[in-house]
């Protein structure tokens, strides 16, 4: 399970909404945690409404604070700060991998609205893109705290796809190590969901695409009983449902129908107009639900996934 956390920080309280979930897993899996802050050039005055940290000095310092104010009981937390300034946040925060050799990201989304989040994406969807490592993204409250994190239920959406199973053994030690119930969910389109060149073939063959949607269905629910087999074997207890429609609005419409506490995807590392256009269910996922979300690249990272 992941035995070095990395905390990017760039000293504003939205950054700061990661912590709980930093703690909360570094408690759980004896972690290590590496707190990152990295010299952005030419930094803006503020950041989020708060003093933009620009010196070794007060950066030193601010990392310092959290680690006494947040993990004033765990000696494996050490600070770092990046002095040398840069202009891409994000690739700098990937750059480190080699240096620290950690193997979760913990960071807040900073995104400001569905439609700028889809153009522009954020920093976290910028280090999912570009790196090989686990990200797990958290969000704000309403009122741009830090929101409370506990695991005791993870979702798990799989699609059929072997690539995209990768979640599913980072989920299942996850569920072990915290105590948790996992659920396995397929989401196959109903007729008013299918997008592209598939509702073309809908409008002339009505009767065939329903046909083919509910054969789907059923196929999915046949794989997921076979990703619960797997499960079983590790000793794991899990639920499977299949769900129709839109993929993205479904899994991301999850939570506030079940208490749910992590959602876990993989993803192929596209942000902004890239995943806009390719219609990527992780981006969409990221940016309608509040919910934490543990992204997992696909074929990027080395734990396989269970067939």
């Amino acid at each position: 399970m992941f035995k070095h956390i990395l905390v990017p920080l760039d000293g504003s309280l939205l950054a700061e909404a990661a912590l709980p979930a930093a703690r909360f897993l570094a408690d759980k899996l004896r972690a290590m945690v590496t707190l990152l802050h990295v010299i952005e050039k030419n930094p803006p005055k503020e950041v989020h409404g708060q003093p933009h940290l620009s010196s070794s000095g007060q950066s030193k310092e601010y990392l310092r604070g959290i680690r006494r104010n947040i993990f004033a009981d765990n000696d494996r937390v050490k600070c770092h700060v990046h002095e040398t300034a840069v202009n891409d946040v994000a690739a700098s925060i990937v750059s480190h991998h080699s240096e620290f050799d950690h193997d979760l990201i913990v960071m807040c989304s900073h995104g400001r609205g569905r439609a700028l989040h889809l153009i522009l994406g954020s920093i976290a969807q910028k280090v999912i893109a570009l790196g090989p490592i686990p990200v797990l993204i958290t969000h704000p409250d309403e009122k741009q705290n830090p929101r409370p994190f506990t695991c005791d239920a993870i979702l798990v959406p799989l699609d059929g796809e072997k690539e995209h199973e990768i979640a599913l053994p980072f989920s299942a030690g996850l569920t072990r190590a915290c105590g948790a119930t996992l659920h396995l969910v397929h989401v196959v389109p109903d007729f008013n969901s299918l997008s592209g060149p598939k509702t073309v073939t809908s409008r002339f063959l009505p009767g065939t695409t329903t046909k083919i949607l509910e054969i789907a269905a059923q196929d999915g629910a046949e794989y997921l009983r076979e990703k619960q087999d797997w499960l079983n074997k590790q000793g794991i207890t899990s639920s499977v449902h299949v769900l129709r429609g839109d993929p993205a609005d479904v899994i991301a419409a999850i939570p506030a129908q079940s208490p749910i506490d992590l959602i876990a995807l993989a993803t192929h590392g596209k942000s902004g107009m890239e995943a806009f256009w390719a219609g990527s269910v992780a981006h969409k996922v990221c940016s309608q639900s509040k919910t934490p979300l543990l992204l997992v690249p696909a074929a990027k990272t080395e734990p396989s996934a269970p067939g």
